[in-house]
């Protein structure tokens, strides 16, 4: 039954697939606390339709909203009146869409890959499940792989000493959750996780995911730190972190960010599976409303998507560092998020992140800001690493990828490769710090 439901909510997305034409995104800057209360104000609003790319932090920190076609002459009207700055980042959201459509259209006309090294690791992908010519062509999500999926499978054919996948989970819909291990052997080693994609709109995670797992088996056994890494630890990679939400951005909806779960007695759907665990769970930086991108859900760890890598981090034991990588705004943040208490690690995972993204920009000098969620971005409740740095994992970590606002979510795909290789660089100094202080 479910396999047919979500077959009827496919071919009703191929023909009814959102569009953004005359959205603008809008950069304001508050110029003190009056203003950015206002600004928080937009956000309860629902009637205007607003999508926060970057929500109300603090005093001359960038505000992004996404304003609807119909809502710009209110929301200009009223930042005007109220003396607040704003400029055009995004002249027009559909243009930009078209644009990156068109491309993804001309790399599915292309060969389809034979091999992980024909894989083409500098394009955006489609999933494969409704972006066909004909309806014909229409199969349930349950039966068919998507790209992804398929290069991960032939990742691991071509590498059975290094790499395994592991289902953890499955998704609301029926798709499974996988993860990629690359270990050189033994059990329950000491190992590090990292996630991409668990916004499904950040398409540039996923994408720089997957080449992060060519790259670990094509330097294993070459790069003289990985292979001290992989020699003595295992490396847990998950590409597709929501896997729903990744499906509902190619068929229906390029902005969706959260899960795809209804949520009863409500007409809106979805989670944000990053505020969605046990920790200071329901507090500020999180919503109760199920229409909002922030919703935290009805309980912690209500999402299958999330409760999969709880239950496996808990079964596993022996996770040293976890890094979740999100997009956009170009910070490497550690914990808190819920709370201005200092983690009592606070100095080490701060000068670690100093190193790491100092290593990130000396390949293309792209700069990063870094510290704790609170600190550095805002205060969010029930995430990721304030989750996993409670359970005991110290090198909690989250990224956010490029860029700081003048594509955002639509980052073109000419990026990929250069964000990928310079977070690399991020990453391993995270990974050879955690090898060398095992604890």
């Amino acid at each position: 039954m479910k396999a047919l439901l979500v077959f009827a909510t496919l071919l009703v997305a191929v023909l009814a697939k959102d569009t953004f034409e005359g959205h603008q995104v809008l950069r304001i800057s508050a110029k003190d606390e009056l203003q950015l209360s206002l600004l928080r104000d937009l956000e309860a609003l629902e009637h205007l339709q607003l999508d926060f790319w970057r929500g109300a932090s603090d005093v001359n920190v960038p505000v992004d909203i996404r304003v609807p076609l119909l809502s710009l002459p209110t929301i200009k009207a009223h930042l005007e009146d109220n003396h607040i700055q704003y400029s055009v980042m995004i002249e027009d959201l559909q243009s930009l869409l078209d644009e990156e459509e068109e491309e993804m259209d001309s790399a599915t006309r292309a060969v389809e890959p034979r091999n992980t090294d024909s894989f083409d690791y500098s394009r955006y992908h489609t999933i494969g499940e409704a972006r066909n010519q004909t309806s014909a062509f229409i199969l349930s999500p349950l039966t068919i792989l998507s790209i992804i999926y398929q290069f991960q499978d032939m990742l691991v054919s071509e590498n059975p000493s290094l790499v395994s996948k592991i289902v953890i989970g499955y998704s609301y819909q029926g798709r499974p959750i996988n993860v990629l291990k690359f270990s050189t052997g033994g059990t329950k080693r000491p190992a590090i996780w990292i996630d991409t994609g668990i916004h499904s709109r950040e398409w540039v995670t996923q994408a720089s995911g997957t080449w992060f797992a060519k790259n670990i088996v094509s330097t294993y056994g070459q790069d003289q730190a990985l292979t001290a890494i992989l020699n003595k630890m295992d490396i847990f990679l998950e590409i597709v972190t929501n896997p729903d939400g990744l499906a509902y951005t190619h068929s229906n909806n390029r902005m969706w960010r959260k899960t795809r779960k209804p949520n009863p007695g409500s007409s809106c759907v979805g989670v944000d599976p990053n505020r969605n665990w046990d920790a200071g769970f329901g507090g500020p930086g999180a919503s109760g409303n199920p229409c909002s991108e922030t919703y935290r859900g009805s309980t912690a760890h209500s999402e299958s998507e999330v409760k999969s890598i709880v239950d496996f981090v808990k079964s596993h034991g022996n996770i040293k560092a976890f890094v979740s990588i999100h997009a956009y705004s170009q910070m490497l943040l550690y914990p808190y998020g819920y709370t201005r208490t200092p983690i009592r690690d606070e100095q080490e995972l701060h000068n670690l992140a100093k190193k790491a993204i100092t290593d990130l920009a000396s390949l293309y000098g792209t700069r990063y800001r870094y510290g704790s969620i609170i600190n550095t971005i805002y205060q969010a409740s029930g995430g990721t690493i304030d989750w996993t740095y409670n359970q005991g994992i110290k090198y909690s970590y989250t990224f956010e990828l490029r860029d700081t606002g003048r594509y955002g979510f639509i980052l073109p795909a000419n990026q990929i490769l250069p964000t990928a290789k310079e977070t690399w660089l991020a990453l391993m100094a995270i990974m050879d710090h955690t090898s060398k202080n095992i604890y």
